[in-house]
């Protein structure tokens, strides 16, 4: 099958939502489908003629991310050349949009992946309000009801959006990851070029360093376990807004020589860091999915986290880490990653039964029930008409799509002002 994917993030931005299409599309691959992707512009992205760069703007409002510009043509010339069986979306908003139209007068299905819990992210645009927060909910639900499938990435995703009134049918399937690749990281290598004693435990935390990332409460509460633990080193992988409050922070504790932070690690420096690191410390509440968590519990690292969308599938709390409730203090925190640290049977135990959890995780499995759900809607969509025809059904396609989106952004408009049944829904 040929399948088109949108997105607004993609290689070689590191986060959650790139690595997630970059798993499936080498899923899709692997299985002999063809896959193309439309993402913006990015700085360091290589040409490649599976990929569609539209042109964006680089770095909005400070951020890491790029907001296309409408130049809708190159998008219809290259799917014109490819002519998918089905659109992926991965984003209700700017490419999304574009998904929508060209997936309405191609007549193909098109699938969309609630990667993120939007409203928890408009500090990136100005004006960041309740009333923003609550147009961003409604808009995201309002675009899953104008798609053929929602993907879920965990089941606490799945009842929210069911809870905000989705009713197109909603599928949950995390992003997959590779097992084999963090259980055969080189985790004394990597402390040897970073200079860390094999001798000391490792607390370790990886990810995009953003302030939705509750990183600051993590950073209070690693400090008294460091202190708690002599030897032990905090490992911080990765990059961001973040990271320098983070290691100021640091530095204020007077801890600035037991933080080792590299930045951004990909391939084997990443799978060597994680085998490098005794336990993760995890403490994000704005997650749809575990992935990190996965990728860690794969390389059996126990995790202590709070509970969260996306964290309580994974973390099983005395099982393979500590689970704590989304309330816990920082004090809290810091006592359970001095338990496990000071306790190397429990970490052993701890270990085995988290790399029996990363196993729920294999890419092999996610990505089979991400191609079932697109045979499916591809089985079930009626077949397109004839090629002459084609152009009085774009024009009327164009015209319904170009309504309902409308239709969408006015609702959204509405719910800043007004509570509807989609921003009254809470997450447990």
């Amino acid at each position: 099958m040929k399948i088109a994917m949108f997105t607004n993030t993609y290689l070689p931005h590191v986060g959650g939502v790139a690595r997630s299409v970059q798993t499936l599309e080498e899923a899709c691959r692997a299985r002999g489908h063809e896959v193309r992707v439309i993402a913006p512009e990015f700085s360091g992205a290589e040409p490649s003629p599976h990929v569609l760069r539209v042109p964006a703007i680089q770095n909005f409002n400070g951020s890491d991310f790029c907001v296309r510009l409408p130049m809708p043509s190159i998008v219809r010339d290259f799917l014109d050349d490819f002519q998918p069986d089905l659109i992926h979306s991965h984003h209700p908003f700017l490419l999304g949009d574009s998904a929508l139209r060209e997936g309405w007068k191609m007549k193909v299905p098109v699938v969309f992946t609630h990667h993120t819990l939007y409203e928890r992210y408009t500090h990136y645009v100005p004006l960041d309000s309740d009333a923003l927060k609550r147009m961003a909910v409604q808009l995201a639900t309002d675009y899953c009801n104008l798609c053929d499938a929602v993907i879920a990435p965990s089941e606490s995703i799945a009842d929210l959006l069911a809870d905000r009134g989705v009713t197109t049918p909603i599928h949950a399937i995390p992003t997959g990851i590779e097992p084999a690749n963090f259980e055969k990281g080189d985790g004394a290598g990597f402390r040897k070029r970073a200079g860390i004693s094999g001798d000391s435990t490792v607390i370790g935390h990886v990810g995009r360093l953003a302030p939705e990332k509750n990183l600051g409460f993590l950073a209070e509460a690693l400090i008294p376990a460091l202190e708690a633990s002599p030897g032990s080193i905090f490992l911080l992988v990765g990059d961001g807004d973040s990271r320098g409050k983070m290691l100021d922070r640091f530095k204020e504790a007077g801890l600035e020589d037991r933080v080792h932070a590299p930045g951004k690690l990909t391939g084997a420096d990443l799978w060597d860091a994680y085998a490098a690191i005794d336990c993760f410390a995890f403490a994000s509440q704005t997650e749809t999915q575990g992935i990190v968590l996965a990728e860690a519990m794969a390389a059996g690292i126990p995790v202590v986290a709070l509970d969260g969308p996306g964290v309580r599938e994974i973390v099983r709390d005395g099982t393979n880490g500590s689970l704590l409730a989304a309330c816990a203090s920082a004090e809290q925190f810091s006592q359970a990653l001095v338990e496990i640290l000071g306790d190397p049977s429990l970490r052993e135990k701890m270990a085995d039964e988290a790399r029996l959890s990363a196993r729920e995780y294999d890419r092999v499995l996610c990505s089979d029930k991400m191609i079932e759900c697109y045979t499916r809607l591809i089985s079930d969509q009626p077949p397109r008409e004839a090629p002459e025809s084609s152009p009085w059904d774009r024009l009327v396609a164009g015209i319904e799509i170009e309504w309902e989106l409308l239709a969408a952004k006015v609702s959204a408009v509405t719910a800043a002002v007004v509570e509807t049944p989609a921003t009254q829904a809470r997450l447990d």
